[in-house]
This record gives C-alpha cells, sequence and structure tokens, in this order.
C-alpha cells in the first residue's frame, strides 16, 4: 500500500521556498508539491518549471480555490503573513507560515480565527532538527545542572535596498528577521516564557530598519537570555547554554547545513580553553524537511504538532516588547 501523502501548494517564488524550503518538502516521505504560486504567472510557471512542479498560478486566490492542494506553505514578506494565512485557512487548506508569523502580537492574535481543523505551524524549522533535541535531552537529564544563562549571537551582512529585510515598512529588520530564532531557541531550552525584556537597538539611517540589536530577556527563577542580532556585521552564529555543572554549545544552531554532520559540545569548565569538552556528532540532517515531515503527519491524523497559534502569538510578544523598550529606553514587560 503506498504511504498517504498531503498535497503542497507553495505561495510565491521567494528564495527561501526556492533554495531550501520548496526542495525539502518535496523530499518529505508524506509530501507532495503539486502547485506553486505568483503574482506574476510568468514567474511561477518558470518556477514550476525549474523545481519539476505540475501547476502554477498567477494569483494566489487561484490556488487557495485548487481542491487538489490540503496545505500551503507561505513564505510572502512579513506583513503577509497573517492575511495570506488566513485566506488559505478558510479556503479549508493546513498552513505552515514562515516566521515571525506577524507585524506585532495584536496582528498575530488574528490567527485565533483559524478554523480547529486546520493544522498552522510557524516555521521554526530549528525546533526539529535532531540537534536541538539533543541539547534538550542534555539539559533534562541534569547533566549541566541548573540552567541559568543561554548566550547566543546570529549575524550576516545584507545592505541591499531591494531586499525585503532592508524594507522598514514591510517588518524588515534584524530583530524580525533573526533575532527570533535566540528567542526561540530560550523559549525551547528553557521552556519557559520571558518576563521582560530590555535592549539596545541601532538603526539604519537610511532604511530605518534595526541593523543592530542586543537583547536581555528575564526568564524568572535566576534565568537569563542574552543575544545579539545584526544585518550589517561579518556572518556568525552560536548558541551557549550555561548551566551550574556544565555548559552545552550549538556550533551552527540556525542554519545547520543539510548534507553535514551537526557538532555540539558539553564543557565543564576545564581547562578554560575547551580542549578537554565532549563534543558529540549528529549525522547530517535537512532540518526542513523533518519539520515538513512531522508538519504533514500532523496533518495526516498522526502526531499533533507542539507548536500552533498561541505559540506564535506568545513569540510575537516577546518581539513587541522588546521594540517597546527600545522606544522607552527601560525594561518592558512581556504580555501574558
Amino acid at each position: 500500500m503506498a504511504a498517504q501523502k498531503i498535497r503542497w501548494g507553495i505561495l510565491s517564488t521567494a528564495n527561501i521556498g526556492m533554495q531550501k524550503v520548496t526542495p525539502a518538502i518535496m523530499a518529505s516521505p508524506s509530501s507532495e508539491v503539486v502547485a506553486i504560486a505568483s503574482r506574476d504567472a510568468a514567474k511561477a510557471r518558470a518556477a514550476a518549471d525549474t523545481l519539476g512542479i505540475a501547476k502554477s498560478y498567477g494569483t494566489y486566490e487561484e490556488l487557495f480555490a485548487d481542491p487538489d492542494i490540503d496545505a500551503v506553505y507561505n513564505p510572502l514578506p512579513n506583513h503577509l503573513h497573517v492575511p495570506m494565512t488566513l485566506a488559505a485557512a478558510r479556503a479549508g487548506k493546513h498552513v505552515l507560515c514562515e516566521k515571525p508569523i506577524a507585524l506585532s502580537s495584536g496582528e498575530a492574535e488574528q490567527l485565533r480565527d483559524i478554523p480547529d481543523n486546520i493544522v498552522f505551524m510557524e516555521a521554526f524549522m530549528v525546533r526539529f532538527h535532531p540537534q536541538w533535541h539533543r541539547i534538550r535531552e542534555i539539559i533534562r537529564s541534569g547533566e549541566l545542572g541548573e540552567i541559568r544563562s543561554i548566550n547566543a549571537v546570529f549575524t550576516y551582512h545584507n545592505v541591499d535596498p531591494g531586499n525585503v529585510r532592508n524594507q522598514a515598512d514591510i517588518g524588515g529588520g534584524g530583530i524580525m528577521d533573526i533575532g527570533c530564532y535566540p528567542i526561540t531557541a530560550a523559549r525551547y531550552f528553557f521552556e519557559g516564557e520571558p518576563e521582560r525584556v530590555v535592549s539596545l537597538v541601532e538603526r539604519d539611517p537610511v532604511f530605518g530598519t534595526d541593523r543592530l540589536a542586543s537583547v536581555l530577556a528575564d526568564f524568572g527563577g535566576g534565568r537569563q537570555l542574552s543575544f545579539t542580532c545584526s544585518t550589517q556585521a561579518t556572518p556568525h552564529q552560536r548558541v551557549q547554554i550555561f548551566g551550574t555543572k556544565a555548559k552545552a554549545e550549538l556550533v551552527i544552531p540556525f542554519n545547520a547545513p543539510p548534507d553535514e554532520r551537526s557538532a555540539i559540545t558539553i564543557d565543564i569548565g576545564a581547562p578554560f580553553d575547551g580542549s578537554l569538552a565532549r563534543r558529540e556528532i549528529l549525522p547530517a540532517c535537512d532540518q526542513y524537511t523533518e519539520q515538513a515531515e512531522a508538519f504533514a503527519q500532523a496533518v495526516l491524523g498522526g502526531t499533533p504538532l507542539p507548536y500552533g497559534v498561541e505559540d506564535a502569538i506568545k513569540s510575537m510578544r516577546v518581539l513587541d516588547a522588546i521594540f517597546e523598550s527600545e522606544n522607552s529606553g527601560g525594561w518592558a514587560s512581556v504580555t501574558r
């Protein structure tokens, strides 16, 4: 008997979809990509031909109306995440939507209108990578002791004025684009929510977007997250988790290469140079495929997803507080 598959439609010909996510969805055993849409019909057809997708549409509405599509992947610019997700859900499609889910938590709360029979998830693919699972397993085992602090860095360099990341009016900037990843890491590894945040933000004088931000988040109980993100710095990423007994580190926490093994380290701090740290190597894994497979299984009635609308709203509330702190110059409470 052939394995059950869900049929996907892809919104837009955005780079992340074309280069990473769509091919990864196609590699999911329980997924089949059957259509792609763009506001430019010629671009949609060209993208479909490139990826070997049967159908293409010149409007998103045509894709939503296709009865042969079960689920939609939404990698549109940030300001279109909520309206297009709602439109797809109202058409009876399950939705995997790129992060950040909205421009504000208030907008994200509109997603509570998604029908109960629709599977929805914000696409933080990192939560499906085995290295994240292994680190949380180590934390839960008590090997690190009590977790006190998580420190993260995520940076890249992009000064293209035409890039959506550098367009403030549609949700560009480093905090929205990559600052959400350290927040997700802390929420995942602390298994909790921050109570308050304080931020130091520097903005590009031309773009108006945040190009450098440092954030401190208080998770209560003596637990802290500190992170720096930048859109105009040397590319780098790292997550370090400090416990009372040992430190864990994800070497490539966010963009782990799909065709290379991943490394994590556990270090008791003696010697200081880390030369005796334990290094664990995990098999190569495409986290986008793992995400697609988990989503497909949830749609097919298998394992329910641990992340849905409320999780996405909580993430946006942290981002809201970061911008509130930027404006006030002090601590900002995270709305509960």
